[in-house]
C-alpha cells in the first residue's frame, strides 16, 4: 500500500483526504514512478472545486511531478527503470506512487534537480508556450504580465527579459512587486489600487502593449482589454479570481479590433514531438540559467490541505512543491 490525497466529492481544500491506495503492477505500455516531488498549480484547485470535471471519483489530485522509474511494463520503449522522469497534465500527482503511461513523460537532464523539475514543468512549459507560440514575443516589445509574481508569472518575466522584452508586471502587494522586480519585470503595477490601464498608457506612451498574459481572470480581464494596442492578443489562461463570465466580444472590437485566445497546455503539447520540443526548450532555458525557477513553498505531501488554502489565499509566491 502507499498514500495519496484523494477526494470523493468536489468542494474546499478540506474535502482532501490522505488516503492508502493500492498502485500495484504497471501493465501493459505503463510504469510505476515512485515520486520525489510533486509540483502544486492552480489547476488543481479548479478540479478540487469542480470548476473543472475530473470524471468519476474519488479521484486523486495533482498533475505534474518527478521521481524514478521503478518498474516498467510490457511494451514500454524508451524507458527503464532507475529513470529520472517528470511530467505535466497527468491526473494523478498527488500520491508517493503510481502508474501511468509514458505518452506525458519526459526523462530529467542531468543538472535539473527532482525538486526543481517537479516545480518547472506544467509552469514552465505554460511559459514556453505563451511566448513562443500564442503570442511569439520579439526584442523590444513591451508586454503586461498579469500576477508576475506568481509561478508562471515570475518564469514569464524571466524569460520575456531574456528575448529582449520589456516587462510590466501586475501584482497584489508591494512585496509581490520586489519579487516581480527580481524577476526580470521593468515596471509593476499593484492591480488592487491602481489603474493598470493607464499606468500602461502612461508606461507605453499611450500606446498599450501588443499582449497581456492573464492568469487571474474575472477581475482583471477589463484592465487587460484595456491595456491593449489595436490588433492586441489578450491571452487568457487562468481564474485566479474566478472565471470569466457573459464576456461579450463586441468587447474585441471596441477595444481595437483585439485578438483573444484561451489556451492550454494539453493543446501545445497534443503529440510527442510537441511535447519533446517545449520541454526540451524549457530545460534548456533552465540549464542555461536564462530561466531561474523559484521554489518558495514546500510542504509535505500529508499536509497538502494547507497548501491549497495558501495558494487560494494567494499567500504563495513563485513555485510550491509537495514532497512524498
Amino acid at each position: 500500500m502507499t498514500k495519496a490525497i484523494r477526494i470523493h466529492e468536489y468542494g474546499d481544500a478540506d474535502n482532501m483526504k490522505w488516503e492508502n491506495v493500492n498502485v500495484g503492477a504497471p501493465g501493459e505500455g505503463e510504469v510505476r514512478v515512485k515520486h520525489t516531488a510533486i509540483g502544486l498549480n492552480f489547476i488543481d484547485i479548479y478540479q478540487r472545486t469542480g470548476l473543472y470535471d475530473i470524471g468519476a471519483l474519488p479521484a486523486t489530485l495533482g498533475m505534474e511531478g518527478a521521481g524514478i522509474i521503478e518498474e516498467v511494463g510490457a511494451s514500454v520503449d524508451g524507458f527503464d527503470a532507475g529513470d529520472r522522469v517528470a511530467y505535466a497534465m497527468g491526473l494523478g500527482a498527488y500520491s508517493e506512487a503510481r502508474l501511468m503511461t509514458t505518452d506525458r513523460l519526459v526523462k530529467i537532464p542531468a543538472g535539473i534537480d527532482d525538486h526543481t523539475a517537479a516545480a518547472m514543468m506544467l509552469q514552465g512549459m505554460t511559459a514556453q508556450y505563451l511566448l513562443k507560440s500564442s503570442y511569439p514575443v520579439q526584442a523590444g516589445d513591451t508586454i503586461l504580465i498579469m500576477a508576475a509574481a506568481g509561478g508562471v508569472g515570475q518564469i514569464l518575466s524571466q524569460w520575456a527579459k531574456y528575448l529582449g522584452a520589456k516587462v510590466i508586471g501586475c501584482v497584489g502587494s508591494e512585496a509581490k512587486a520586489e519579487l516581480a522586480k527580481d524577476a526580470g519585470c521593468d515596471h509593476t503595477i499593484l492591480y488592487n489600487t491602481e489603474d493598470v490601464a493607464q499606468r500602461v498608457r502612461d508606461i507605453t506612451g499611450g500606446a498599450g502593449v501588443p499582449v497581456s498574459y492573464d492568469s487571474i481572470g474575472q477581475a482583471t480581464v477589463q484592465a487587460s482589454l484595456d491595456s491593449l494596442m489595436p490588433a492586441g492578443f489578450f491571452i487568457s489562461f487562468g481564474n485566479a479570481s474566478g472565471p470569466i463570465t457573459d464576456f461579450n466580444p463586441g468587447m474585441l472590437a471596441m477595444n481595437g479590433s483585439l485578438y483573444m485566445q484561451r489556451p492550454t497546455l494539453a493543446t501545445f503539447t497534443r503529440n510527442r514531438e510537441l511535447l519533446n520540443a517545449v520541454a526540451g526548450d524549457l530545460f534548456d532555458a533552465v540549464v542555461s540559467g536564462a530561466v531561474s525557477i523559484n521554489i518558495n513553498q514546500t510542504y509535505p505531501l500529508a499536509e497538502t490541505v494547507q497548501a491549497h488554502k495558501d495558494m487560494e489565499n494567494r499567500s504563495t509566491t513563485g513555485s510550491t512543491i509537495l514532497i512524498p
